[in-house]
Protein backbone atom coordinates (compact mmCIF):
# COMPACT_ATOMS: atom_id res chain seq x y z
CA UNK A 1 0.00 0.00 0.00
CA UNK A 2 1.67 3.07 -1.39
CA UNK A 3 1.10 6.26 1.43
CA UNK A 4 0.46 9.92 -0.44
CA UNK A 5 3.67 12.55 -0.33
CA UNK A 6 3.10 14.82 2.92
CA UNK A 7 6.15 16.20 2.53
CA UNK A 8 3.80 19.88 1.43
CA UNK A 9 1.09 19.17 4.18
CA UNK A 10 3.96 18.60 6.56
CA UNK A 11 5.49 22.23 5.69
CA UNK A 12 1.69 24.19 6.08
CA UNK A 13 1.30 21.87 9.54
CA UNK A 14 4.56 23.35 10.71
CA UNK A 15 3.78 27.15 9.44
CA UNK A 16 0.75 27.11 11.18
CA UNK A 17 3.11 25.79 14.94
CA UNK A 18 5.09 28.52 14.19
CA UNK A 19 2.57 31.04 13.43
CA UNK A 20 1.29 29.88 16.67
CA UNK A 21 4.97 30.76 18.37
CA UNK A 22 5.07 33.93 16.86
CA UNK A 23 1.82 34.79 17.93
CA UNK A 24 2.59 33.83 21.30
CA UNK A 25 5.81 35.89 21.74
CA UNK A 26 4.20 39.20 20.34
CA UNK A 27 1.45 38.66 22.35
CA UNK A 28 -0.14 38.93 19.50
CA UNK A 29 -4.36 37.30 20.46
CA UNK A 30 -5.36 38.21 17.08
CA UNK A 31 -2.88 36.44 15.30
CA UNK A 32 -2.58 33.19 18.01
CA UNK A 33 -6.24 32.85 17.41
CA UNK A 34 -5.97 32.76 13.45
CA UNK A 35 -4.10 29.56 13.88
CA UNK A 36 -8.02 28.06 15.09
CA UNK A 37 -10.68 27.19 13.33
CA UNK A 38 -14.06 29.11 14.21
CA UNK A 39 -15.51 26.17 16.76
CA UNK A 40 -12.10 25.05 17.67
CA UNK A 41 -11.48 23.41 21.14
CA UNK A 42 -8.67 24.58 23.57
CA UNK A 43 -7.80 22.73 27.21
CA UNK A 44 -5.04 24.24 29.23
CA UNK A 45 -2.88 22.55 31.85
CA UNK A 46 -4.97 23.57 34.29
CA UNK A 47 -8.36 21.87 32.88
CA UNK A 48 -9.75 25.42 31.36
CA UNK A 49 -11.83 24.82 27.90
CA UNK A 50 -12.39 27.16 25.64
CA UNK A 51 -14.51 26.85 22.77
CA UNK A 52 -14.48 28.93 19.23
CA UNK A 53 -12.31 30.81 17.47
CA UNK A 54 -13.41 34.21 19.47
CA UNK A 55 -12.65 32.36 22.97
CA UNK A 56 -9.37 31.34 22.56
CA UNK A 57 -8.49 34.81 21.17
CA UNK A 58 -10.06 37.13 23.66
CA UNK A 59 -8.92 34.32 26.71
CA UNK A 60 -5.47 34.94 24.90
CA UNK A 61 -5.62 38.58 24.94
CA UNK A 62 -5.93 38.41 28.78
CA UNK A 63 -3.59 36.00 29.20
CA UNK A 64 -1.13 37.81 27.31
CA UNK A 65 -1.70 40.48 29.78
CA UNK A 66 -1.84 38.88 32.60
CA UNK A 67 -0.13 35.61 33.66
CA UNK A 68 2.36 35.22 30.66
CA UNK A 69 2.88 38.91 29.91
CA UNK A 70 6.74 38.91 28.61
CA UNK A 71 6.78 35.14 28.11
CA UNK A 72 7.87 33.09 25.07
CA UNK A 73 7.11 29.95 23.19
CA UNK A 74 9.15 26.92 23.34
CA UNK A 75 7.80 23.55 21.49
CA UNK A 76 9.09 20.85 19.39
CA UNK A 77 6.91 18.08 17.33
CA UNK A 78 7.41 14.87 18.50
CA UNK A 79 5.45 13.27 16.00
CA UNK A 80 2.91 14.08 13.47
CA UNK A 81 -0.45 11.40 12.26
CA UNK A 82 -2.37 11.93 9.00
CA UNK A 83 -5.97 10.51 9.73
CA UNK A 84 -6.47 11.19 6.39
CA UNK A 85 -6.35 13.58 3.47
CA UNK A 86 -7.80 16.57 5.78
CA UNK A 87 -6.90 15.79 9.26
CA UNK A 88 -3.94 15.65 11.53
CA UNK A 89 -2.62 14.98 15.03
CA UNK A 90 0.39 16.21 16.11
CA UNK A 91 1.88 15.72 19.73
CA UNK A 92 4.96 18.33 20.60
CA UNK A 93 6.17 18.94 23.78
CA UNK A 94 6.00 22.52 24.62
CA UNK A 95 6.89 25.28 28.01
CA UNK A 96 6.57 29.63 28.49
CA UNK A 97 9.65 30.99 29.71
CA UNK A 98 10.53 34.31 30.56
CA UNK A 99 14.04 35.69 29.15
CA UNK A 100 16.62 33.56 27.50
CA UNK A 101 17.30 30.36 29.13
CA UNK A 102 15.71 27.33 27.74
CA UNK A 103 12.75 25.73 29.84
CA UNK A 104 12.63 21.60 30.09
CA UNK A 105 9.42 21.06 28.01
CA UNK A 106 7.14 20.42 31.11
CA UNK A 107 4.25 20.00 28.71
CA UNK A 108 2.89 17.90 26.24
CA UNK A 109 0.63 18.84 23.60
CA UNK A 110 -1.88 17.69 21.26
CA UNK A 111 -3.23 19.47 18.18
CA UNK A 112 -5.59 18.25 16.04
CA UNK A 113 -5.44 20.13 12.63
CA UNK A 114 -7.95 19.89 9.74
CA UNK A 115 -7.10 21.54 6.27
CA UNK A 116 -9.77 24.24 5.49
CA UNK A 117 -10.05 26.22 2.10
CA UNK A 118 -7.44 28.51 3.00
CA UNK A 119 -4.68 26.38 4.67
CA UNK A 120 -5.00 23.93 7.75
CA UNK A 121 -5.91 25.23 11.17
CA UNK A 122 -6.16 23.72 14.94
CA UNK A 123 -9.66 22.13 15.86
CA UNK A 124 -8.50 20.80 19.04
CA UNK A 125 -6.05 21.96 21.45
CA UNK A 126 -5.19 19.62 24.39
CA UNK A 127 -2.53 20.63 26.92
CA UNK A 128 -1.05 18.53 29.82
CA UNK A 129 1.82 19.13 32.36
CA UNK A 130 4.26 15.96 32.43
CA UNK A 131 4.70 14.88 35.87
CA UNK A 132 8.56 13.52 35.37
CA UNK A 133 8.69 11.87 39.27
CA UNK A 134 5.56 10.03 38.77
CA UNK A 135 6.32 9.30 35.74
CA UNK A 136 9.48 7.09 36.82
CA UNK A 137 7.91 5.88 39.89
CA UNK A 138 5.12 4.13 37.82
CA UNK A 139 7.64 2.96 35.55
CA UNK A 140 9.54 1.42 38.15
CA UNK A 141 6.88 -0.42 39.69
CA UNK A 142 4.86 -1.04 36.37
CA UNK A 143 7.39 -1.31 33.99
CA UNK A 144 5.09 -2.18 31.22
CA UNK A 145 3.72 1.19 31.01
CA UNK A 146 6.83 2.37 30.05
CA UNK A 147 5.89 3.61 26.22
CA UNK A 148 8.06 2.65 23.38
CA UNK A 149 8.54 6.29 22.31
CA UNK A 150 9.36 9.02 24.56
Amino acid sequence: MSHPDRTADLASIQQVLTAIVRAWDAADADAFGRAFTDDASYVTFVGTVYRGRADITESHRALFRAFTKGTRMVSETVATTFLGPDTAVVVGRGDTVKGDRRPALSKIQTYTLVREPDGWRVAAFHNTRRRPLLETIQFRFAPGTRPAVR
